[in-house]
């Protein structure tokens, strides 16, 4: 690149899939009251993909004040299901009830990315997959989530599907990347279109 991204993010799996790919980047997590967003975008009857690409945008617009002649680049991942937004889980009960309720069931992972550049967006994107869930037994989740509490904690949905949690799943229709929280193959097509970077 021209010169480094930077990543709105304290994501370690966003940042590893931009350095893998070879990207340049710097980390500058966004100090963002995201509770209270979210609450005042549902309030006002925002779609979960609305609302995944409102708080990707913050984030950037939050990191882009500070640093407006740099290309600053915002992240979110929303799970919905039936039309309900799911969080990052607050306690090892919440993520239970969380992976109960999709038990069976097909949800939606909505992966957005908003570039900024001169305090503006220039880019954005959001990456859809569809994840159907295998019928669950409680003490599966029980066991699963007593094992897994301290990497799925800070994760949408209360599982990553990179590592136990695949066994969650019967079947995925999606880009693997917005899996993980970056709909990374858009974001290279346009930076190399901007020229940012090579092939």
């Amino acid at each position: 690149m021209s010169a480094t991204l930077i990543l709105a993010s304290r994501s370690e799996i966003r940042a590893q899939l931009l350095r893998n790919a070879g990207v340049d980047i710097e980390i500058q997590p966004a100090r963002i009251d995201e509770e209270t967003i979210r609450a005042s975008l549902e309030a006002e009857g925002t779609s979960p993909r609305d609302l995944a690409d409102a708080l990707a945008e913050f984030k950037a617009r939050k990191i882009a004040d500070k640093n407006p002649d740099r290309l600053v680049l915002g992240c979110d991942q929303i799970a919905e299901i039936g039309g309900k937004v799911l969080s990052k889980p607050r306690d090892p009960d919440d993520a239970k009830a969380q992976l109960m309720e999709m038990s069976g069931q097909t949800h939606r992972l909505l992966s957005a990315a908003v570039l900024y550049e001169d305090r503006k967006p220039i880019w954005r994107q959001v990456g859809m997959v569809r994840l159907r869930m295998r019928d669950l037994s409680a003490a599966y989740v029980d066991d699963y989530v007593t094992r897994n509490w301290d990497s799925i904690r800070h994760s949408v949905g209360a599982y990553k599907l990179e590592e136990e949690g695949v066994r969650l799943f019967a079947k995925v229709d999606g880009d693997y990347f917005n899996v993980l929280g970056l709909p990374l193959t858009d974001l290279l097509s346009y930076l190399i279109l901007r020229g940012d970077l090579r092939i």
